[in-house]
């Protein structure tokens, strides 16, 4: 069939999408009778809607709707005694795809409780909240491994990172425990899981920091002060081991933030990873997902080989962006080398063994473990193009308070950037290295400053024949661009940012005025809300 008559796809499509179960998205059980009140388990579907023919598979992708329709024993969700004093309503969650809702011990500890299934409904535009367009993009759902997060604690315990461990049960058709939130959560398969956010949650493998917070308020704290930094490295083995089990979406709202007092002053917020709905993604197997995917590039398939890491990576370039600007290349080959050593055949087989339900280890458990020691095997090679991503423009963000940026132009493969706190007028001490790394231009296009506020110093020196684009914004307050370097060619490689007035300006033959009378150049991104 020729993918070049679109309308003629459309329809079959609409064909293939157009089952009566389509509408029934709940959970089916496997019985007839009413569930007994002492039932503790139940066998079940997570999705038998997505269950299509011959020439629904062939056009939608097969996907893993052998998993969603496969029938799997859970345990039935009692909040009485789920855990230990029990759970009771808290709130209702704000997700557009997933029903989730927040509930909470006695203690005050918070668990989050989400439907497995999802219902894009409310991320599509109005005019499109209809008709076959809408069944398709639901459909996608099914590209989804339905009890993939369940195979993901025990791999982020041997790679040496905190995480949650959630477990699936089954709500009962009458259930009443959960508050308001009872008849959505009624006859679904859902997840339970312990959240991490607020001081009432420092436990377990977070136990031991001073603060638990979501990234924009990790990023305000990192913005405002210069002792409170991001943990890169610890954030690169976390996203390295997302690379590996094909997670492309972790984006910021998809972490917490732990901050640990070090014993120099610094506070330091390494990354808890959260939400594992995306893990081990199958979508380019059916006419449509395929021409999806080329038209979508984050709906990247997890297979022995990896596909695009621009792909894996898009949805979370935001906060890489911010919490990567420290680490250096050598980090990425060390720490893809430590995952290998830690992620072994036998971490790879007990993890996917105890996270799927029997049933649906049968029918995918030793391809995904084989697809797992494959791009274990390569993830070295993964790493070295992550970087190469990354390294291209690298920002490099000051705080709200006094900091001078040092340039160095020192040769052809290394301009070494470095960022000082300065202290106060009244204050003896010397500028506190806060910030240091080494840009070599075979990988680093452009290299942007940003001051924020505070009366920033930036000093660029060198003379060179190769050097990244230097980009400076100086920020609201009165700052200072010192530039002595030069480098080969006409291109000038110092461009500076700011207004017109209130900023000392001492260029050199590189620098290129960009300075106006608007405010524009001050705006700086520090939580995502302006993507």
């Amino acid at each position: 069939m020729n993918l070049r008559y679109p309308s003629l796809l459309l329809l079959l499509t609409a064909a293939a999408c157009n089952r009566e179960t389509y509408f029934q998205p709940d959970a089916r059980p496997d019985f007839a009778t009413p569930l007994p009140s002492t039932a503790d388990s139940v066998r079940v579907t997570a999705g038998r809607h997505y269950q299509r023919g011959l020439v629904g598979r062939w056009l939608l992708g097969r996907h893993h709707r052998l998993s969603w329709v496969q029938p799997v024993t859970l345990p039935v969700f009692k909040p009485q005694s789920v855990v230990p004093g029990g759970l009771t309503f808290g709130k209702i969650g704000g997700g557009f795809q997933t029903i989730s809702m927040t509930l909470v011990s006695p203690t005050g500890r918070s668990y989050a409780l989400r439907t497995i299934d999802k219902d894009p409904y409310r991320t599509l535009p109005k005019v499109l909240r209809q008709g076959f367009i809408l069944k398709t993009v639901r459909d996608a759902t099914s590209a989804g491994m339905p009890y993939g997060a369940f195979v993901v604690p025990a791999l982020a315990e041997a790679a040496g990172l905190p995480h949650a461990t959630p477990r699936p049960y089954y709500v009962r058709p009458d259930e009443n425990g959960l508050g308001a939130a009872s008849e959505r959560f009624r006859g679904k398969v859902v997840l339970l899981e312990e959240k991490f956010e607020g001081k009432q949650n420092i436990t377990g493998p977070v136990a031991g920091a001073q603060a638990l917070e979501e990234s924009e308020d990790m990023l305000a704290a990192r913005y405002a002060n210069p002792r409170q930094q991001i943990d890169g490295e610890a954030f690169l083995r976390a996203r390295l081991l997302d690379i590996w089990l094909g997670d492309w979406d972790r984006h910021e709202g998809q972490w917490s933030w732990a901050a640990y007092a070090q014993p120099d002053g610094r506070v330091l917020w390494r990354p808890v990873p959260q939400d594992r709905d995306q893990v081990f993604f199958r979508f380019d197997d059916g006419a449509v997902s395929w021409l999806a995917s080329k038209l979508v590039s984050k709906f990247r398939t997890f297979r022995p080989q990896y596909q695009s890491i621009e792909g894996y990576t898009r949805n979370a370039s935001f906060i890489d962006e911010r919490a990567l600007a420290v680490v250096p290349e050598a980090a990425y080959q060390r720490t893809a080398q430590e995952l290998q050593a830690r992620l072994t055949d036998e971490v790879i087989t007990r993890a996917v063994r105890q996270g799927l339900p029997p049933e649906v280890y049968r029918l995918e458990g030793p391809a995904m473990e084989a697809a797992l020691r494959a791009r274990r095997a390569k993830l070295p090679q993964a790493a070295e193009e992550f970087y190469r991503l990354k390294a291209h423009r690298v920002v490099v963000a000051g705080t709200d308070q006094n900091e001078r940026f040092i340039v160095e132009r020192r040769n052809d493969t290394a301009t070494v950037v470095s960022v000082y706190q300065l202290p106060d007028d009244e204050d003896k001490r010397k500028p506190t290295l806060l910030y240091r790394r080494t840009f070599n231009p075979a990988a680093t296009h452009r290299v942007v400053l940003h001051g924020l506020q505070g009366k920033d110093e930036f000093v660029v020196s060198g003379r060179v024949r190769r050097s990244p684009i230097l980009e400076v914004y100086g920020g609201p307050d009165s700052d200072l661009l010192q530039d002595s370097s030069r480098v080969a060619g006409w291109r000038k490689r110092t461009q500076f940012y700011d207004t017109r007035r209130n900023n000392v300006l001492e260029p050199g033959p590189e620098t290129k005025d960009c300075t106006e009378h608007s405010v524009r150049s001050h705006a700086f991104d520090r939580d995502g809300s302006g993507r």
